[in-house]
């Protein structure tokens, strides 16, 4: 299997497949209402929706830096606001994730595994090393599994609240 089809699979398993720490984010977030979305049961915490904006912005930023776009915040912004607190506008954010993570996919399908050594604009390390779209992908991986996580707390709060 090519290296950037192991990416793409693990990109997918985030969102809708079987990953291996645990369930997909579209899993965890069966069940959860606008209004669960939307509540803070963890009063300093990011709420689900904010969490799925969030996702969704860097999902779209990566997608932008691996077609040659160079380091800078998501156009959307880091946590981009919720705005209307509707039924449709939640399944708006989570139909936006999905997309995103598909257009993402299909940009790695695209891609030559050449290209993964590539360096993102003028992006260093800490240790100023460049930052190739290999490292980016999978800090991206590294960043749904990590806001899944908080996403399945946070549907946990919501349950026991």
């Amino acid at each position: 299997m090519r290296e950037l089809d192991r990416l793409r699979r693990g990109l997918e398993a985030t969102l809708d497949g079987d990953p291996w720490y645990g369930l997909a984010v579209a899993a965890i977030l069966d069940g959860v209402s606008a209004e669960g979305a939307a509540a803070r049961p963890i009063p300093e915490a990011h709420s689900i929706w904010e969490l799925v904006l969030h996702m969704t912005s860097w999902v779209n930023e990566t997608n932008r830096r691996l077609r040659g776009g160079g380091h800078a915040e998501p156009v959307e912004g880091d946590w981009p606001a919720v705005g209307e607190l509707t039924a449709a506008a939640w399944q708006t954010a989570r139909a936006a994730l999905a997309t995103a993570h598909g257009t993402l996919a299909a940009t790695l399908t695209s891609m030559d595994v050449g290209e993964l050594e590539d360096q993102i604009g003028t992006q260093v390390d800490a240790a100023g090393q460049p930052v190739t779209r290999y490292q980016t992908i999978l800090g991206l991986l590294q960043h749904d599994a990590y806001h899944a996580g908080q996403i399945a707390q946070l549907k946990k709060a919501l349950t026991l609240s």
